[in-house]
């Protein structure tokens, strides 16, 4: 009997050693840490999936209910931060409030902040979402206003684009700032990912508002997520099986957003929805990474481009040539009109040539630019500066992008 019990414990050791193990670049942080809890995503990611094609469930309904788990019940105020719910323009959002020096005619910064998750996972009540927010709001003596968009499939593009830019509109009141005490000249829109997404169409479209007096200072980009069209840039090549956004769940976000059918991922991976045609070409110009992106990080990869495509794709999912879900493609007299930019990238992500490339087009429409690249970090390393799974990476660059904030905000 213990025999078996032996045996069957080694087998499962070594099954489970064998879905751990991940190689990865030397570079990368803490390599193992990473593993572990890139293990842990992957499984819930794969038994969300399995349940959707057994028709149990949509496609991420269990990775819902686990990072629901995440969540902290009502908000919790502490001495040096108040925290209430409340809405701006009907869309949920949480006030993080610094109570330092407190006074009526003490004007804060102010940050408007979109979380990511793919536009589909995720909340700013997350425990993750929720210390940064409270540690940013502390860092800057800052109001810190974390909007609570709807999530894809109950919302889809252009929801979320319409619920950012709802909310944006009626925090930039002079009824609303003076209600926080926020300084009107002192006002930055930030996000991370899919957030980060959601934070550049809305500075793009404030901008050349003229019915809104009140602009953005300057926008704060976490890893940002900026177009879909082309799924085979140097980074997506690069780190296509590299934690915590693999390549592959990258398209199934974009899918789920813009309302595709799942099965569409191996189209859009290997790039079949990028067409001939005056629009897809004028489209791809603006995101030609071989003129874009430093020499430095094109290195030795090669562009996909099919021969003929699938122009049926474009027309089922027509978002992927709409600015307000691929701010990448805005037109340069657009970017003109943006205020200075900070630009996190990762060197092992998906999406470092999506902030590379916009660093380039914003630089070239004559907007100050700072790129803060990390060369051992990974997709999510900021948010990993909390929590139980703290990376070195993450507290380094949390730290620079407050510093950051606390130069230009």
């Amino acid at each position: 009997m213990m025999r078996s019990i032996l045996i069957v414990a080694i087998l499962l050791s070594i099954a489970a050693a064998y879905y751990i193990y991940l190689p990865l670049p030397s570079t990368i942080s803490e390599p193992w840490k990473l593993m572990f809890m890139d293990a842990i995503l992957r499984g819930v990611m794969h038994v969300s999936f399995l349940a959707h094609d057994l028709g149990l469930s949509r496609p991420f309904d269990v990775a819902k209910y686990a990072a629901s788990w995440d969540e902290i019940k009502g908000p919790q105020s502490s001495p040096a931060i108040r925290v209430t719910d409340t809405h701006f323009g009907g869309v949920e959002a949480q006030v993080f409030e610094s109570t330092a020096s407190y006074q009526e005619l003490h004007l804060k910064r102010g940050v408007v902040y979109f979380h990511g998750g793919g536009w589909t996972l995720g909340s700013g009540k997350m425990q993750t979402y929720s210390l940064q927010c409270r540690s940013m709001a502390e860092e800057l003596d800052a109001v810190v206003i974390s909007i609570e968009y709807s999530l894809a499939p109950n919302a889809r593009f252009p929801d979320q684009y319409n619920e950012a830019i709802q909310a944006s509109r009626h925090i930039l009141t002079a009824e609303v700032l003076g209600r926080y005490h926020i300084d009107p000249n002192r006002v930055a829109v930030s996000g991370d990912s899919a957030g980060a997404n959601l934070a550049t169409a809305v500075v793009q479209q404030m901008a050349l508002d003229s019915s809104v007096s009140i602009k953005f200072k300057v926008q704060a980009l976490l890893y940002p997520v900026l177009q879909a069209l082309d799924f085979n840039t140097p980074s997506y090549q690069q780190n296509a099986r590299i934690p915590i956004l693999h390549r592959p769940v990258m398209a199934r976000f974009w899918l789920e957003y813009l309302n595709g059918d799942p099965k569409l991922v191996t189209s859009l991976l290997a790039n079949n929805h990028t067409t001939q045609g005056q629009e897809m070409a004028a489209a791809r110009a603006k995101i030609n990474w071989t003129k874009l992106l430093p020499v430095a990080f094109q290195k030795n990869y090669k562009p996909v481009v099919p021969l003929h495509g699938d122009p049926e794709l474009v027309e089922k999912l027509p978002g992927l040539l709409d600015v307000r879900a691929a701010p990448l493609l805005a037109e340069t007299e657009v970017l003109k009109a943006l205020p200075p930019a900070y630009i996190m990238t990762c060197e092992h992500d998906v999406l470092r040539d999506d902030g590379l490339m916009y660093a380039t087009r914003l630089e070239e429409a004559g907007v100050h630019v700072t790129v803060d690249h990390y060369e051992d970090g990974f997709h999510g390393c900021l948010s990993f500066a909390f929590g139980p799974f703290r990376f070195s990476v993450g507290f380094r660059s949390f730290k620079n992008y407050i510093r950051w904030l606390k130069e230009n905000l």
